[in-house]
């Protein structure tokens, strides 16, 4: 409905609280939507990036290993589909896809067509998809206490290796 010849400026000064429930109203709706702005802004980075968020991960592990399963719990908390395959003996699984001795922890993991040995942490492992480099896989040698799965009073320092088909290896991440 038009309002004609100041006739609104006649209805603010008649009634001047309504006129400032409507501007406090507009500035609370304002005030809202930037704050909806910032948590969806905020939402986008807490979340898991994008490589892992439709990542699938095939883990093979032992069927009575604990740390295992929270690793695994730990994964799909950060976002990747997991899929499980009990093995009683993973010393083959482990040779066939490059993980030496001195690699191996209790799991071996499958993504995108890379290697994933040990408690590697999710971020090291969006990384590894994000960049793509020339690698057969990442480990996390031994079961370093304190790392994804093995969480607990003790935190150790450790090192995510990358390592290639030749069994060479470069530190990729520090934790």
């Amino acid at each position: 409905m038009a309002r004609r010849n100041g006739q609104e400026g006649d209805d603010r000064r008649r009634n001047p609280q309504a006129a400032g429930r409507k501007k406090r109203a507009t500035r609370l709706m304002l005030a809202a939507a930037g704050v909806l702005a910032v948590l969806a802004a905020a939402g986008l980075w807490l979340w898991p990036s994008t490589p892992a968020d439709a990542t699938e991960v095939l883990v093979y592990k032992s069927p009575t290993c604990s740390c295992c399963n929270q690793w695994i719990g730990y994964l799909k908390d950060n976002g990747f589909r997991v899929k499980t395959e009990n093995v009683a003996d993973l010393s083959q699984l482990k040779a066939t896809h490059g993980v030496t001795p001195q690699l191996a922890s209790c799991h071996t993991a499958l993504v995108e067509g890379y290697v994933v040995e040990g408690h590697v942490p999710a971020g090291d492992i969006r990384r590894l998809l994000a960049e793509r480099p020339k690698v057969k896989g990442l480990a996390v040698p031994g079961m370093p206490a304190g790392s994804p799965g093995m969480e607990g009073s003790r935190k150790a320092a450790y090192d995510t290796l990358s390592f290639d088909s030749q069994g060479r290896t470069a530190v990729f991440a520090q934790h």
